[in-house]
């Protein structure tokens, strides 16, 4: 799985190596939302929306001395210079990356020639301002196209949400344009799992299932943190717990009469029965999570950032990959005056399987 930490520019990537879980980390500016579609992966951070592809022929011989070390490995595409709409999710609909621009308070579509391109905003919402006036900030999409979001507020004034936002929160249905529950505390990341609607009460510490069509909700399970990216996996939700830094957004919060001490990690949860039979902690370094994604197929995936200078020796074609590195060239008296003199070969990768998730021990890439 893959995880955000805004709080230390982390992207962080969940393995396991036959023995233990493993921990890569990349470094990006205020890393947020992520999607994956296929082998895609979208990443919203400050000012950019990424994505990257994965190259798998290329994983297998990242490391030219320890092949097969990684199966997955996600190359910088694209990115969008969005500038800050200081964006909380991001989603594949069809081919396009939709965005959740809380700056100016709707879904907005990427484009060649925008910032950005608006699709919706609120029905409370009268106009389009960098005024962050409704704290829009989780998107779910089911049929591929957006149908539920949440909202810390449903007001229509610059940060109109912060005074009452323990107890202002909305879920709104897109595709009818209507706020379908009220009464929540800091809502996030809204997940349609095909047959259900899920939203982290986050402000609570709740996990809740909605029903779509009178609002009348179920408390899943109460976890000890902050309540921010939901990823489903068959019946099992991957959780990402934040603890509170600072109270000048966070104080106030049920959630902190109820728990004497909040963590930070991902917290697995049955859907059927409410457990949780695992949890992946940080105890040092990270006290928030932004987002969570569950990456399908793969047990060991490696992403670079634009730092890694082996993204300039990647190519990949839509029949080809071939690592262009100063280990394939033929030695010669003299260097090579073309391409043509020097030697690659295809790459392969494996057959995959994907382990179980939890695990005590943790190395870290």
């Amino acid at each position: 799985m893959a995880l955000t930490t805004y709080q230390s520019g982390k992207l962080a990537l969940i393995g396991w190596n036959g023995q233990q879980m493993t921990l890569l980390l990349r470094t990006f500016q205020k890393p947020m939302g992520m999607a994956v579609q296929g082998q895609r992966l979208a990443l919203a951070t400050r000012h950019e929306v990424w994505q990257f592809a994965n190259a798998p022929d290329l994983a297998t011989h990242y490391l030219e001395h320890q092949p097969g070390r990684y199966d997955a490995l996600y190359l910088p595409r694209v990115a969008h210079f969005t500038g800050d709409l200081n964006v909380h999710e991001v989603g594949y609909v069809g081919e396009d990356v939709w965005v959740v621009n809380t700056r100016f308070s709707c879904l907005s579509s990427l484009s060649a020639d925008f910032s950005f391109v608006p699709r919706w905003k609120p029905p409370f919402i009268s106009d389009l301002a960098p005024e962050d006036r409704c704290h829009l900030n989780g998107m779910a999409i089911a049929q591929n196209t957006p149908k539920f979001v949440t909202a810390l507020g449903e007001t229509n004034t610059a940060g109109g949400w912060r005074p009452h936002k323990a107890t202002g929160g909305v879920v709104i249905d897109v595709t009818n344009n209507t706020v379908i529950s009220r009464g929540l505390s800091m809502p996030h990341s809204p997940c349609w799992t095909g047959t259900e609607l899920l939203v982290l009460n986050s402000g609570a510490g709740e996990l809740w299932r909605i029903d779509p069509a009178t609002g009348i909700h179920a408390i899943i399970c109460v976890l000890p943190g902050f309540l921010r990216g939901l990823s489903c996996v068959g019946r099992t939700a991957l959780i990402g717990l934040s603890q509170i830094r600072e109270q000048h957004i966070f104080g106030g919060l049920p959630l902190q009469s109820r728990f004497p001490k909040l963590i930070c990690g991902v917290a697995l949860v049955n859907l059927d029965t409410g457990e949780c039979f695992g949890t992946l902690e940080f105890t040092s370094q990270c006290q928030e999570i932004g987002d969570v994604a569950f990456i399908p197929d793969t047990t060991r995936p490696n992403i670079l950032n634009t730092e890694k200078s082996a993204i300039q020796e990647a190519f990949t074609a839509p029949s080809l990959a071939y690592w262009l590195r100063p280990s394939s060239e033929i030695p010669e008296a003299s260097p090579p005056n073309s391409f043509s003199e020097l030697s690659f070969s295809a790459l392969t990768t494996p057959a995959l399987t994907t382990p179980a998730l939890t695990t005590p021990a943790l190395t870290t890439d």
